[in-house]
């Protein structure tokens, strides 16, 4: 397929500004919208989704966003792409089960089932995994919402661990309760509802998807499935390669093509590389006002792409991990210039890897100002801190 038109990285960043709801002018107006404009936003972090969602919504608080998950359940925690937990605008969780989730629990029935077999606690493992779900669900079919204990005292079967990692130093026991809910969640069987802890913490209490959604999710064939998300990434992350969509997706370049070709997705030129748009979505979206944004770690924006140096330039090592999991970071104009981590004080502490200039300097102070005065003594401590998080961890006297 011929590349019909070229994107230059200054445009592709200028709609980055825009669609990601980042520059000034762009801002998101609740956090369903900010949700929606990046397809979904990432969860592993239980704080990234607040600290991503303010980044984007003038004047969001949290209780903006429980809100939106806890009454309103216009957005749901569910397990998706790439084994990971995304908060999913509720329109779109048919799409996500089936272009997605699906195939996580597929996967995820298998190591199930192997690893109770291979530590002896069943003999016929798929058996015994039929069976506790079933016994899950039903507990949970009245409406109620239990905490992982809990059910353990009502369904006797999610008891009981196996050993991982034996004779290692990072070894130890890992109950088999919360690997079962993990089956279930990906099924859409099961869904993360309100939360015990605090918003920087997660500590879910489960109940059934249909009656938390007040109905099943809607069921959708995997091709649609997988059509439906191609094009909701290529209209908030486009253009962009079907490697990017692949890895993103969680699913194989086969799959991804066959998407593209059914939305009838057109080829451009990225940098001498093959890019995607949709046929409706060629006009150049002209140049957006200086910008900066301090996004946390796992943010869906620094995440969502495969190939990143044409945003992340020669800081990938500071703020990537060797798994590819991005900490904390400070964007300028669309390009990461550095990152940020919180102090013991509970300031926002800048961490800038090249010279962005005066008043773009006096942005990213007054923006890390804003975002101590928001977090009030908050402390957030991220899964996967950058390597440039953890080298300053270390030089703090």
């Amino acid at each position: 397929m011929p590349a019909t038109r070229r994107f230059t990285v200054d445009e592709r960043r200028a709609r980055l500004a825009g669609r990601h709801g980042l520059a000034a002018a762009h801002r998101a107006a609740d956090v369903v919208e900010a949700a929606r404009c990046m397809v979904c936003l990432h969860g592993t972090d239980p704080a990234t989704i607040f600290l991503s969602a303010q980044a984007r919504v003038t004047g969001m608080t949290v209780a903006d966003l429980e809100c939106a998950l806890y009454r309103d359940r216009s957005l749901v925690k569910h397990l998706a792409m790439r084994r990971t937990l995304f908060v999913v605008p509720r329109e779109r969780l048919a799409d996500v089960q089936a272009g997605a989730s699906d195939r996580v629990a597929r996967q995820e029935r298998r190591r199930m089932v192997g690893l109770v077999e291979k530590a002896g606690l069943q003999r016929n493992g798929a058996r015994w995994l039929e069976k506790v779900s079933s016994q899950v669900v039903e507990a949970l079919s009245d409406g109620r919402e239990m905490t992982v204990a809990e059910l353990r005292r009502e369904v006797p079967l999610l008891d009981g661990a196996v050993t991982y990692g034996e004779g290692k130093a990072w070894g130890g026991q890992m109950p088999i309760g919360p690997r079962v809910l993990t089956v279930l969640s990906a099924a859409g069987a099961v869904v993360r509802a309100t939360n015990a802890g605090a918003w920087t913490t997660s500590r879910p209490r489960w109940a059934a998807m249909p009656a938390w959604l007040g109905a099943p999710i809607e069921p959708r064939s995997e091709a649609d499935g997988t059509a439906g998300l191609v094009e909701a990434w290529l209209r908030a992350f486009g253009p962009g390669t079907d490697t990017d969509i692949a890895w993103w997706l969680g699913s194989t370049l086969t799959a991804v093509r066959r998407a593209l070709a059914t939305m009838k997705a057109v080829a451009v030129d990225i940098d001498g590389r093959v890019g995607y748009v949709m046929p409706d979505d060629l006009d150049d979206v002209g140049p957006v006002a200086p910008w900066i944004a301090l996004l946390p770690a796992l943010d869906p924006t620094t995440m969502g792409w495969k190939e990143r140096d044409w945003y992340v330039g020669p800081h990938k090592r500071d703020v990537f991990d060797t798994n590819g999991n991005a900490g904390a970071t400070i964007w300028c104009d669309g390009r990461i210039a550095g990152g940020w981590r919180l102090q013991g004080t509970g300031e926002v502490e800048v961490q800038l890897l090249e010279d962005v200039g005066r008043e773009a300097r006096q942005s990213i102070d007054a923006e890390a100002a804003r975002l101590t005065g928001w977090l009030a003594g908050a402390r957030v401590q991220p899964r996967f801190p950058s390597p440039l998080c953890r080298r300053a961890a270390t030089q703090t006297p």
